[in-house]
C-alpha cells in the first residue's frame, strides 16, 4: 500500500509540531523518520496511523483519502518503544489478542488463530516462548513479540516509534539486522521512527531527515550521507567539524596565518561572503608540522584507540582564527597512528581533504 502526505501541519498551543509536510511513500517500502527530539517525526507517524488529527492537510492510502477514517478502520500495525505488551497473558494470548477482538463475521476460527500465531512465532523465531509471559522475557525478545502483535492483523502499513529505543547497544543492533530481513520477506509498508541516523541509514531504503516540523531532505541512506542539503543534515549525520571563513569566486580559506584554501565551483561566483565548511574527521589529513607548512597548526589534546580506529582530539594553535574552546575531531587508522607515534601534547598540521561549503545568505 503506497502513502500519500499532503500538506500536514500540526500545532499544540503555540508549538508548531509539522508545519506543511508532503511526502509518498512507495508500497513494500521501509521509510525511516530521522531526528532530533521534538522535530515532528513521531507526530506524523501519529496522524498516518490515525492516532492524531492533523490541523490541516491530507493523507491517502493507495489514493483513497483516509484522513478522517478512524484508526480502527485504517489496517494499521502499530509497534510502541516500551513493548506494550499485556502482561497478564501468554506470549500466544498477546499475538492471538487482535485476531480474537475482530468483529464476529470476519474472526477466524480458533483452529486458524491457533496456526496463525505459531507461524508468527516462528516468523519472529520465538516458537519456543509460547507459553510464557512478558515478565519472562528479555527486551529484545518482548520487542519481536510486539512486532508478531502487529503482524497478526496483516497490516497494510506497518508503523513503528523507536522500536528498538529502550534496548542496549548489541541488542538493537541484532535487531535491525533481522527487522531489514524480515522487511525483505513480507514487503509490507512500513515507516519507523528513530533518533538513531546509523539505525536510520542502515535499515531503511529511504530516510526522510526532519528538524523543527519540517522534512529537510529525502533521500536514500547513500544520498543523504553523501550530498546533504542543508548544513542541518549536515550536522545531524555523523560527528563533524565545522569551520568558518570567507567564500571568493569559488574559493574559501579557513586557518588564518597559513590559510588552507577549500575548492568550492558551486559558489563561482561568491564575492568575498561570510561561509562556513563541514568536514568529516576521517576527510582531515594529519601530519608533523614543519615551519611555512599549510595547513591548521593545532595541539593534540586527547587521542583515543579503539580497534582499528585512532579518534585524535585537536586545539587550534592561532586561537584567534576560532571560535572559543573549539575541538577539532580527526580520524585515522590505528595502524598508521601508532606508525607515526604521535604523542599527546604535540603540535601537529590538519588539512581538510574534502568539504562542504556553505555561504551565509
Amino acid at each position: 500500500m503506497s502513502i500519500e502526505i499532503r500538506n500536514i501541519h500540526k500545532q499544540f498551543g503555540d508549538f508548531h509540531a509539522l508545519r506543511d509536510v508532503s511526502l509518498d511513500i512507495d508500497s513494500g517500502e521501509l521509510v525511516a523518520l530521522l531526528g532530533p527530539s521534538g522535530c515532528g517525526k513521531t507526530t506524523l507517524l501519529r496522524i498516518i496511523a490515525g492516532l492524531e488529527t492533523a490541523d490541516a492537510g491530507s493523507i491517502s492510502f493507495s489514493g483513497e483519502d483516509t484522513t478522517h477514517v478512524h484508526v480502527r478502520e485504517r489496517q494499521v500495525g502499530f509497534v510502541f518503544q516500551h513493548y506494550a505488551l499485556f502482561r497478564h497473558m501468554t506470549v500466544f494470548e498477546n499475538v492471538a489478542f487482535g485476531l480474537r477482538m475482530k468483529p464476529r463475521n470476519i474472526r477466524p476460527s480458533e483452529s486458524v488463530i491457533k496456526q496463525k500465531v505459531h507461524d508468527l512465532l516462528n516468523l519472529v523465531q520465538l516458537d519456543w516462548l509460547a507459553d510464557r509471559y512478558p515478565s519472562q522475557l528479555s527486551g529484545g525478545q518482548r520487542q519481536r513479540i510486539a512486532l508478531a502483535r502487529a503482524l497478526a492483523v496483516e497490516p497494510k502499513v506497518l508503523l513503528l516509534d523507536e522500536p528498538f529505543g529502550a534496548l542496549d547497544a548489541k541488542v538493537r543492533k541484532e535487531l535491525r539486522r533481522w527487522l531489514r530481513r524480515l522487511h525483505d520477506d513480507l514487503h509490507v509498508t512500513s515507516i519507523f521512527v528513530t533518533h538513531d541516523q546509523e539505525e536510520a541509514l542502515e535499515v531503511a531504503d529511504r530516510v526522510v531527515l526532519m528538524n523543527s516540523g519540517r522534512v529537510e531532505q529525502i533521500g536514500s541512506p547513500q544520498q543523504v550521507w553523501d550530498h546533504p542539503a542543508s548544513p542541518f543534515v549536515y550536522g545531524f549525520l555523523g560527528d563533524v567539524n565545522l569551520f568558518h571563513g570567507r567564500a571568493h569566486e569559488g574559493e574559501m580559506l579557513i586557518g588564518g596565518d597559513n590559510a588552507v584554501s577549500l575548492n568550492s565551483p558551486e559558489h563561482q561566483h561568491v564575492q568575498d561572503s561570510k561561509a562556513f565548511a563541514y568536514v568529516r574527521p576521517h576527510d582531515i589529513e594529519v601530519k608533523r608540522y614543519s615551519s611555512g607548512d599549510a595547513g591548521i597548526k593545532a595541539k593534540l589534546t586527547r587521542a583515543i584507540v579503539v580497534g582499528p580506529i585512532a579518534r585524535l582530539e585537536f586545539e587550534p594553535v592561532d586561537h584567534h582564527d576560532f571560535a572559543k574552546d573549539t575541538v577539532i575531531e580527526a580520524q585515522l587508522s590505528a595502524i598508521l597512528f601508532a606508525e607515526q607515534q604521535y604523542k599527546e601534547g604535540e603540535t601537529l598540521v590538519l588539512t581538510p581533504r574534502k568539504a562542504r561549503i556553505f555561504v551565509e545568505s
